[in-house]
């Protein structure tokens, strides 16, 4: 059993040297043995108390943590397992509200059985109260992270945990709906630990105690920002919506609720079409955005500067081994990363998607990579969950497009390949925040186009974007097999094709190297 910590311990492990200040706790009247008149329930809070040193099963309050100010919530175990009554309920409301008040990233450092039997029912409706206020805080663009201790069940699971935007776990917690206590004789124990839910997709990472103040720092500053200095522009706590608003001439609509609602949006100026960055610079992309908001700035090709000559040619240019894939990309480009580890739904795909987010020239920019390898289901719904969780705070994307094409095997839909790459088109399509895209290498089909900026991608030199594979439209079209390299020219899929029919808004360039024009980019 891992080493199970107090509220402060772990509120000490966290919280810089400064201290954690500790907020008012919300005075409750109640019945004696409370309101169930629940016997023996007083005298049980009174040894809880004397033995824990606290009143509550929840410690709230304020901390720096490596530098970013935030709302930090840690459950005592000690106190009756942590459990929620109508006073926890009122800890954490409070808590919440603090956190909207002052624009501040939220924390819960969790640790608890559930709801609490001696209050009934009334403790069972507290998860609806914490659920309400998450909403309220998620509407209000403000993050929230979870760090599930030992032991995370019951409710406290279901709502302050799974319901965060981040998840991470301590080594060896029990975290699970079902208690120990609770589950079906013969119940596999693994399936109900941090290991398990993370290589689930519900939990993003396990990280030792000795790495949990650092990584919530970075989090924090990346999602957050400095002192507290929160990256979205959302309304003011508690603040409604103006129906029958419009948009002022020449922007976008305002419509809608959420941490960019009412802010318009704004056009870019038209690229010209087969225009090139100078060498050295980066390319500037534009899209319909929240006002306020830069986009990502294009990366730089990392791979070979000239042109292929042939459609054939930017095939096997993008299929070729020694060519940069997703990783050199994203550590070329972020100073520092974090990653997201899964779909929420039950899966994960680290071996064809990248999602996260780091920090670059100062500010955060969130990421969606594929890998080179065939995208699978679990992929596509996290770099969904990454989309929608960045237009939520405020944040750029940069997506990165390389697959021959989406996971097509008979597991592949049976776990909704369909309904995942819808979901990714759409969260492209709502975003409110802009979306760049760069394909640096295979893009195959609807697969990769479902992470692609409409004007707003670019291309490397070593990528090609088709409707199909070459090999596959020759076999539809009951081509020979030495007619596949003459079906790559019709179809039309290198960089310079790409940016000739408008479908890519330039060619990017090594850092040191121009990208040339080819005699034959205007053939047809």
């Amino acid at each position: 059993m891992p080493e199970r910590l107090s509220a402060r311990e772990v509120l000490a492990l966290v919280a810089d040297a400064d201290g954690f200040r500790e907020l008012p706790a919300p005075a409750r009247e109640s019945r004696p043995d409370g309101p169930l008149r629940w016997q023996g329930y007083d005298a049980s809070r009174a040894r809880a108390a004397e033995r824990t040193g606290e009143q509550e099963s929840v410690v709230c309050g304020t901390a720096l943590v490596e530098g970013t100010r935030a709302v930090l919530i840690a459950f005592e175990f000690g106190f009756l397992g942590g459990s929620l009554g109508e006073r926890t309920g009122d800890r954490l409301e409070a808590a919440y509200g603090h956190a909207r008040e002052h624009r501040l990233p939220l924390v819960s450092l969790i640790a608890t059985g559930g709801s609490r039997m001696q209050e009934g029912m009334l403790a069972l409706t507290q998860l609806q109260r914490v659920a309400r206020q998450s909403a309220l805080t998620r509407e209000a663009g403000l993050p929230q992270i979870a760090v599930l201790r030992d032991p995370t069940t019951g409710g406290g699971w279901a709502t302050l945990g799974a319901g965060a935007d981040v998840v991470l776990a301590l080594p060896g917690a029990q975290v699970g709906f079902a208690g120990s206590r609770v589950r079906p004789p013969g119940a596999d124990p693994a399936a109900y630990t941090a290991e398990s839910q993370t290589a689930a997709g519900s939990a993003d990472a396990v990280v030792p105690a000795r790495e949990l103040k650092e990584t919530l720092g970075r989090w924090l500053r990346l999602l957050a920002g400095p002192a507290g200095a929160i990256p979205g522009t959302g309304p003011a706590p508690g603040s409604e919506p103006t129906p029958g608003t419009g948009s002022a001439p020449g922007t976008g609509p305002t419509q809608g609720t959420g941490p960019m609602a009412s802010t318009g949006l704004t056009r870019g100026t038209e690229p010209t079409p087969g225009t090139e960055p100078a060498a050295g610079t980066e390319p500037t992309p534009h899209t319909e955005t929240a006002a306020g908001i830069e986009p990502a700035p294009v990366p730089f090709a990392l791979g070979r500067a000239g042109l292929p000559g042939s459609g054939w040619e930017a095939v096997g240019r993008a299929r070729a081994s020694e060519r940069p894939r997703a990783r050199a990309y994203l550590d070329a480009y972020f100073g520092e990363r974090v990653l997201l580890g899964g779909d929420r739904c039950g899966g994960t795909d680290p071996d064809g998607m990248l999602c996260g987010f780091g920090e670059r020239d100062g500010r955060t920019v969130a990421y969606a990579a594929q890998t080179g390898t065939a995208t699978r289901p679990a992929g596509y719904r996290t770099a969904a969950r990454l989309i929608r969780l960045a237009d939520r705070l405020g944040v750029p994307v940069l997506t990165l497009v390389d697959t021959p094409g989406a996971a097509n095997d008979a597991e592949a839909e049976r776990q909704g390949a369909g309904a995942a790459i819808a979901e990714v088109f759409g969260a492209v399509a709502a975003a409110r925040v802009p979306v760049t895209t760069l394909v640096i290498g295979e893009g195959g089909s609807g697969g990769a186009l479902a992470l692609a900026a409409p004007g707003s991608t670019w291309a490397t030199p070593d990528s090609y974007f088709s409707v199909i594979a070459p090999e596959l439209a020759a076999a539809i079209l009951k081509r020979p097999p030495e007619a596949v390299e003459s079906t790559a020219d019709q179809l039309r899929i290198r960089p310079q094709d790409l940016v000739e029919l408008g479908v890519v808004r330039g060619v990017v360039g090594p850092a040191d190297h121009p990208v040339p024009e080819p005699p034959d980019h205007r053939r047809t």
